[in-house]
């Protein structure tokens, strides 16, 4: 495990459970098979998430731990309500600086997210966002976590992470942008996403996927 640094990482995450996570994977795969890709993709999320340098590690998740979760994460259950009241709620529970990512972009490296949790990461910074090809957010990080700037931004729209970041703009903060990443949301999504990062354990069970369905 990496050193401790001076922010908090948040990963929000559901329960890898057939039928309950990346439907939109289906077809062409079946739940199970959208479900084997959904934890490949927390696995490969969490192990990048055990590399930085953060103050303390959270999973935020919807659903129960399974034999997929490392140790040195903590466990937080999301709470109820649509998904920027979640958000919102996983800010409320952090004290100082924290980073809060999703597990939709399995090919996250550390230097996708050195800037944002590196020492100096808050100096003339008050958020750091991440912003996503399909129009959303797949990073968000606040040096004082409000709900407030979360708490009613339409989420799932093109328009989500526009919304979302002049919210931050206009509370008056200063905001540092990360890499622009491609969420696996759509089958192309999760090719495109498995080629920029051919050895992660997500890439790997598409592969498996793939080919057992060519056969």
């Amino acid at each position: 495990m990496s050193v401790p640094g001076p922010t908090a990482l948040l990963v929000i995450a559901k329960e890898p459970l057939p039928g309950l996570v990346k439907t939109r994977l289906t077809p062409p795969f079946t739940p199970a098979e959208a479900a084997q890709l959904a934890e490949a993709a927390l696995r490969d999320t969490l192990r990048t998430m055990l590399s930085l340098p953060a103050r303390r590690r959270v999973l935020v998740l919807d659903g129960r731990p399974g034999p997929w979760l490392p140790a040195g994460v903590d466990v937080v259950a999301q709470s109820s309500g649509g998904l920027d009241e979640r958000l919102a709620a996983a800010f409320a529970g952090c004290t100082g600086p924290a980073l809060l990512i999703g597990m939709d972009t399995p090919q996250i490296t550390a230097a996708h997210l050195a800037p944002a949790l590196s020492p100096d990461a808050w100096d003339d910074c008050d958020a750091w966002f991440g912003p996503a090809d399909d129009g959303g957010f797949w990073a968000l990080g606040l040096a004082a976590p409000d709900p407030a700037l979360v708490r009613g931004v339409p989420m799932s729209v093109p328009q989500t992470g526009a919304v979302q970041r002049r919210r931050l703009v206009d509370a008056g903060l200063t905001v540092r942008d990360l890499p622009r990443l491609r969420d696996v949301d759509t089958a192309a999504d999760a090719a495109h996403v498995a080629a920029a990062a051919p050895r992660g354990e997500f890439a790997a069970a598409l592969a498996r996927l793939t080919a057992a369905a060519a056969r």
